[in-house]
């Protein structure tokens, strides 16, 4: 896939995996816009990156509709639009908290990126080579204990980025899966830390690698994460959930 003249949006751009992206993107020739909720850090991620922003909340429709509008105007020949905006917390059904932190779970990263699609889809459709790019997870494919939402959150992510696939496969827009493995990122405290996920700039280097090296890539995987991605397929699932959950 050509990544050097691309318009690409990117919210939940202004930290990890999402940021670290739009920077590879735009060392790699494309104009990259980024998303977030804070003025002030968006602009001062742009006055150190050259990146423009465009304010933005997935968890308010209005906010997405007023935020596709802005970008429009000032990029009409945006023909990428990554949902990167998720959030992962530790749940416990038992717990009394439970439901609040499931339904935030649902919010932002269900419908955050339904309302994303929703609102860019007709105008990809107008650009002769388009893609939309959906973020999943390994977690989509085997359970880990600690993060029941975010684990079916993912899940649906990726069961409806392979339909609409289907819907889409008659027009100019490509829909591109991103599954990553756990990487260091600050998405859960001290994940930055935790010496059993690939570092961040690993990650982005065989990610990118990836997405440039094929013409037309449906999932994007990396070596790490295709233990996860094919464990119920190769017979390995049980010993993959029990690795996962070790020490959880």
């Amino acid at each position: 896939m050509d990544i050097s003249t691309r318009t690409v949006f990117i919210p939940g751009a202004t930290s990890g995996i999402g940021l670290a992206l739009a920077l590879r993107l735009k060392k790699e020739g494309s104009t990259v816009i980024i998303g977030g909720r804070r003025t002030e850090l968006l602009d001062r991620l742009a006055a150190e990156h050259g990146l423009d922003t465009a304010v933005i909340d997935t968890t308010d429709p209005a906010s997405v509709l007023a935020a596709r509008d802005r970008v429009l105007v000032r990029h009409p020949d945006l023909d990428v639009v990554i949902t990167m905006a998720g959030i992962m917390l530790a749940e416990d059904v038992r717990a009394a908290d439970f439901l609040a932190a499931a339904e935030s779970t649902v919010i932002t990263n269900v419908l955050g990126p339904l309302r994303l699609i929703a609102a860019f889809v007709e105008h990809l459709q107008t650009r002769t080579d388009a893609a939309i790019v959906t973020v999943s997870s390994g977690l989509a494919h085997l359970p880990l204990a600690i993060t029941p939402s975010y684990n079916g959150s993912k899940a649906f992510i990726h069961r409806f980025t392979e339909t609409i696939r289907l819907q889409l496969a008659g027009t100019s827009v490509k829909v591109i899966e991103l599954v990553p493995p756990g990487v260091r990122t600050e998405l859960m405290p001290g994940q930055s830390r935790f010496e059993g996920f690939l570092p961040l700039e690993a990650y982005i280097d065989e990610a990118v690698s990836l997405l440039r090296a094929q013409p037309d890539p449906t999932e994007i995987l990396v070596e790490a994460v295709k233990p996860l991605r094919f464990a119920e397929v190769n017979g390995s699932y049980d010993q993959m959930v029990t690795a996962i959950n070790s020490g959880v």
